[in-house]
């Protein structure tokens, strides 16, 4: 008996200790991250060390474990687009900061983010301040932002990707046959290829001409801007791609890729003497995440520094859903709500929407859809748009006064479908499973996934999925101020380029967001104004619990599936089409 009160007691201990010890981590974790806003001293003839390792979104996260080394999270946090261009924007009038190096950094997002960043790089150059980019390994996506450098330097023995973009699909119909199951398709667009993995073993030939068209359009761009970047003739780099004639690092700097092959000791004397110091001594730099806390003084941008006047950015990025949404993903009622507020506020004369999403439930876009109608007839609506805005992302922007693009930017994709899996065979031939039952009507268990449709049911969905389109189509013709024959002509699902998008009228100007709250201030008339975010990011102690979940069951599914997590992207990306009628892009655009 005495020895189990022993071992009651060291249990009781035991407890209260994990107790008090996880109440202490939990303290320590929340000081931590409140102590990231600390502000960071930076040293004179400093050089701000740019490195992009991790996928870029519209807004820094507003995560308390995105800068610490725990539970495989990174230490240093991962910063979005809009505190990116911020640092670089406050770089180019300090004079603390005599340049940018940049290094082996991946580009793990999509080509109009890329180009803002790079456009913020040329703005910074014109200070006279340099910028240097090293790396072992140049993709094809961190070299087109390094071709913008006064210097590219390679290592000796590294590697140049320059061999031209491909885009893949991954085709999933000879599993679903295995399974037994049949996805029932409804669509409208010739285009409208989303469905095509569920139901063919390879690409359509209408889907094959249009990834060509638009995947040969963002090609030129990114031939033209190197070309003017290295002053080589894009032809001529079209020839090196094509030849495969950049294999070695000498093949590079034969062909004036790079302006030298020197190891990263070589590349620091050289930061050195750029910056002043002695060999002995080490560079003075600073992180692009610890500048942005930086207590360093820049001169303050006129227009932006009256609290009266306000342009308001509503970011919607993300697939859409009902309900709320997050960072990553536009909820139909965050959004509104968002929109609400700023078109209620007399203190915000403009908005500016800045839509980066593929598209996804039709009934949810419509809802935004709405509200951007109303906000636009009390101040004026300016759409920037990001890496994609496409089906139901082109479709909460076609209401705004104005949308601004990238070049590289894809979009259109008008078109609606839905999908309706039968998996009779599975229940059936495969596990043995019979249904049966009654019903009141004919159509009471329309939807009903253990059996196929009947073709008074297909056609009742086709009806209501035709509807949907001649409702986008109605919209956008109204939006852009065209007939709707002229949209359906080029609309039915296909997907386009931001420069093409400009040549058959579906945006109006090709730019970045800088550029959408410039014609955001100049149609409300402001010369003074602040600029304000929305939707609010949820607070740290807000996001404790889900961010601790969330980021991490994240992170380890995407270090055990690594490449492949994408097609597990995909496969969730599926699942969710078959809910409702979805406005969605045909399918992730990945670059290789």
């Amino acid at each position: 008996m005495k020895q189990f009160f022993k071992f009651v007691l060291a249990t009781i201990v035991g407890i209260t200790l994990v107790f008090v010890i996880g109440f202490a981590v939990l303290l320590g974790i929340i000081a931590a991250a409140a102590s990231g806003d600390t502000a960071t001293t930076v040293d004179s003839n400093s050089v701000l060390h740019i490195k992009f390792d991790y996928p870029i979104t519209e807004r820094t996260p507003n995560n308390p474990f995105n800068n610490l080394p725990f539970l495989g999270l990174d230490k240093k946090r991962s910063l979005g687009l809009n505190d990116i261009l911020t640092s670089i924007k406050k770089a180019k009038t300090d004079d603390k900061i005599k340049g940018i190096f940049m290094d082996e950094s991946y580009m793990m997002n999509g080509q109009a983010t890329t180009e803002e960043i790079r456009n913020a790089l040329i703005d910074f150059k014109k200070s006279g301040k340099f910028i240097v980019a090293y790396s072992e390994i140049y993709t094809q996506g961190f070299y087109y932002l390094a071709s913008v450098a006064d210097k590219i330097y390679l290592n000796p023995k590294g590697i140049i990707e320059f061999k031209g973009f491909s885009s893949e699909i991954t085709f999933l119909k000879g599993a679903l046959d295995k399974l037994g199951i049949e996805a029932q398709i409804i669509k409208v667009g010739t285009y409208k290829s989303a469905v095509e993995p569920l139901v063919l073993t390879k690409m359509s030939d209408a889907n094959r001409l249009q990834v060509t068209s638009y995947l040969g359009s963002m090609y030129d761009h990114f031939l033209t801007n190197i070309g003017k970047a290295r002053n080589i003739n894009k032809d001529t780099l079209f020839n090196y791609a094509n030849s495969g004639r950049i294999q070695l690092p000498e093949d590079a700097l034969k062909y004036k890729l790079v302006d030298g092959l020197k190891y990263k000791d070589e590349i620091l004397s050289d930061l050195k003497q750029r910056t002043g110091k002695q060999e002995k001594n080490d560079i003075a730099s600073v992180e692009l995440d610890d500048y942005l806390k930086s207590s360093t003084e820049t001169t303050t941008d006129p227009k932006e520094v009256s609290s009266n006047n306000r342009i308001a950015v509503v970011y919607a990025s993300g697939e859409i859903s009902g309900g709320d949404g997050d960072d990553n993903s536009i909820g139909s009622e965050t959004i509104s709500k968002a929109l609400r507020k700023v078109r209620t506020d007399n203190k915000v004369k403009a908005v500016v929407l800045r839509v980066n999403s593929p598209g996804g439930s039709s009934l949810a876009s419509d809802v935004i859809w709405r509200e951007v109608m109303l906000t636009k007839q009390v101040k004026p609506v300016i759409v920037s748009m990001g890496d994609v805005a496409a089906s139901g992302g082109y479709y909460i922007s076609c209401a705004a006064d104005s949308i601004i693009a990238e070049p590289n930017t894809i979009t259109g994709s008008i078109g609606i479908f839905a999908v309706l899996p039968n998996m009779q065979k599975l229940f059936n031939d495969k596990l043995g499973v019979t249904f049966d039952g009654v019903k009141t009507g004919k159509f009471a268990d329309l939807g009903d996934i253990s059996r196929p449709l009947t073709p008074e049911e297909r056609a009742l969905l086709q009806n209501n999925v035709n509807h949907g389109y001649d409702d986008f189509t109605k919209a956008v013709a109204a939006g852009r101020g065209k007939t709707q024959e002229y949209i359906n002509s080029i609309g039915q699902g296909r997907v386009w380029t931001g420069s093409q998008a400009l040549k058959i009228g579906l945006v109006d100007r090709l730019g970045n967001i800088n550029d959408a709250v410039a014609s955001a201030a100049k149609k409300a008339n402001l010369k003074k104004y602040k600029l304000v975010s929305y939707p609010d990011q949820k607070s740290t102690l807000d996001r404790f619990g889900e961010g601790l979940s969330a980021e991490v069951s994240t992170r380890f599914v995407k270090a055990e599936l690594g490449e492949n997590y994408r097609v597990y992207e995909q496969i969730k990306g599926i699942t969710k089409m078959m809910r409702t009628p979805q406005m969605r892009m045909p399918y992730d655009v990945v670059i290789k």
